[in-house]
């Protein structure tokens, strides 16, 4: 078997792929390996609206309770949510059933630990080796020692209170338009932000249990865009299906990416002393306009390979306290273990109510660079040839002399198909474009010699 559990917990088609005996035995397994020694362990399940997840939700929840744990359901609320009530209510672990903004089709189980923290690749593999054992030497309780399953009605409540409690303003006189995803946080975020006094104009507030993330949400910003300029709003926000990314829209439209939102946050929290070291941490795919932006304001960025979960690492490390992607997983660690796309959105609307400035006018102290991405067929084996090839190195680096600082070439190997991917960001988008192609016409030829 190979490993279950991907960048983002385990993943795959409801009912062929990700089956209830699975989630049955991730349910037992994971009961078993995150509250092992603990006196009646309480672990948190929380959902998105996909139809798949009641199903999931089932077969997950009976197997916490056949291992003598009880299982908190809170129902349809944010991953966020998940990490941020498991610290709240002095839980064991928290799962959430949930393929963030993946199709209807997919879903997804993630464990967090104590702590909110989304678990550590040993722990992961501690659980898969449980369930390959087929549970071998571990007792099963019965009769009175069995878990129960608990309702929390409070959860949206006390989750929306938290998310309140991350900013210190109003946003009285300010229209706002949401876009849900039709997803988790189709009620939560449109409360929040009524009950801060904004007025809210709603899209994809309707889930039905398929038509998550279809043609909306943080993906599909689009819907958004055109509606934010119709309804005349100050801003509008777009969360995914599990609500732990949002992208925004400023009022005239344009997409606000997540690079955008570092820029104007990293900014504001500088200026307040609440940004540690004054760095803020990305990933390599982060724009090079990104960097330039911040560096005017004295603003270090920390790079890490892709994936949030790298991000929060070297966060968790050195205390950083901003960091994130520009797919909008954006990380405040002052208030949550995880991306959250709520507390994002609220970050972000209050430097715009507080600036007493329009988005588009925050958002201009980024010029974001173009960026073309081109593919180079190679062996599996030759993937590193860009770093060993002399001609190869030596085409490097006179592109990056060719490009005067302004902008960078990346070259990231696949992690699942034979290929490289070329990435070149500059001030011309004719140049770079030609550039990254001949790169990988160049890197393809001399690896399939």
């Amino acid at each position: 078997m190979g490993r279950m559990f991907g960048t983002d917990g385990v993943r795959g088609i409801a009912n062929t792929e990700l089956t209830s005996r699975i989630a049955y035995d991730l349910g037992k397994a994971g009961a078993y390996v995150l509250t092992e020694g603990t006196h009646k362990p309480i672990i948190l399940v929380g959902k998105d609206t996909r139809i798949s997840g009641d199903m999931l939700e089932s077969a997950l929840v009976a197997g916490i309770l056949s291992m003598g744990a009880e299982a908190v359901c809170v129902g349809v609320i944010p991953t966020p949510a998940i990490a941020y009530l498991t610290r709240k209510y002095g839980a064991d672990a928290g799962v959430m059933i949930s393929a963030s903004h993946n199709p209807v089709e997919y879903n997804g189980i993630k464990f967090f630990d104590n702590k909110g923290y989304k678990l550590s690749d040993e722990l992961e593999d501690t659980i898969q080796s449980v369930i390959e054992s087929n549970f071998k030497d571990i007792s099963i309780p019965v009769g009175g020692d069995l878990g129960r399953r608990i309702r929390e009605e409070a959860a949206e409540e006390d989750y929306i209170e938290f998310a309140k409690s991350t900013v210190d303003v109003d946003f009285k006189g300010m229209k706002i338009a949401l876009d849900c995803a039709n997803g988790a946080s189709y009620k939560v975020a449109v409360e929040t932000f009524r009950s801060l006094g904004a007025e809210v104009v709603v899209i994809n507030n309707d889930p039905d249990g398929v038509n998550i993330n279809k043609n909306c949400g943080s993906t599909h910003p689009e819907e958004l865009m055109d509606y934010v300029v119709r309804k005349e709003c100050d801003l509008g926000l777009a969360f995914d299906g599990d609500a732990d990314r949002c992208l925004a829209v400023d009022e005239k439209g344009n997409l606000i990416n997540g690079d955008f939102i570092m820029a104007v946050c990293g900014k504001s929290l500088k200026k307040q002393s609440r940004l540690k070291d004054n760095v803020v941490v990305v990933t390599v795919m982060s724009n090079l306009g990104l960097d330039i932006a911040l560096q005017k304001e004295e603003i270090k960025t920390v790079k890490t390979k892709v994936g949030d979960r790298y991000v929060l690492e070297e966060m968790v490390k050195n205390g950083y306290k901003l960091g994130g992607e520009q797919s909008g997983h954006v990380i405040f660690l002052d208030f949550n273990t995880t991306g959250d796309g709520l507390v994002t959105g609220l970050q972000l609307a209050s430097v715009v109510k507080k600036s007493g400035k329009k988005l588009s006018e925050l958002a201009s102290m980024m010029k974001e660079l173009p960026q073309v991405l081109a593919n180079a067929k190679v062996p599996n084996d030759k993937k590193d040839i860009h770093e060993k090839d002399e001609e190869i190195v030596s085409e490097i680096k006179k592109i990056e002399g060719a490009l005067h600082g302004c902008g960078r070439v990346l070259i990231r190997p696949s992690g699942t198909e034979p290929l490289v991917r070329v990435m070149l960001e500059g001030e011309n988008q004719q140049e770079i474009d030609e550039m990254a192609h001949n790169l990988a016409k160049l890197i393809e030829a001399k690896a399939n010699k």
